[in-house]
């Protein structure tokens, strides 16, 4: 179990939850944004991997559970409100976005469209195969 002041230095919103972005340990690319729980941030904190909360589907998930793209924490950080996470990890298998990238802001905004500007690594019905 995460020690209490842990979770009470934290400024969950309305809903229970922080926003949490994930970052390359080594070169701090954002990989990715989502939602956190307290108990997302007690298994992340237990496990060293991290779990996340979807709003979408209201429950708990463990982030590479069914693609095999494991997100290791190397190190937490909190921001100077105590509302938004940072996550620094290992991206396992290089894949962090579900569309098969690298990473999930690959659209960019160029000429007034949004522009896909990062290329799919491996397509998601490969690694999604029930989807």
């Amino acid at each position: 179990m995460t020690p209490s002041n842990v979770l009470s230095a934290l400024r969950f919103n309305e809903t229970g939850l922080i926003p949490a972005i994930a970052v390359d340990h080594q070169t701090d690319a954002v990989l990715m944004m989502a939602w956190m729980n307290p108990e997302a941030i007690e298994r992340s904190i237990e496990t060293g991997h991290a779990h996340y909360f979807s709003r979408s589907r209201q429950t708990l998930w463990h982030k590479g559970e069914q693609s095999g793209h494991f997100q290791e924490i190397k190190s937490l950080h909190l921001d100077c409100d105590g509302d938004v996470l940072l996550l620094k990890v290992q991206q396992v298998g290089g894949i962090a976005c579900h569309t098969g990238r690298a990473h999930c802001f690959y659209r960019q905004y160029i000429d007034g469209q949004w522009t896909e500007t990062d290329p799919i690594i491996k397509d998601p019905s490969e690694i999604y195969p029930d989807v």
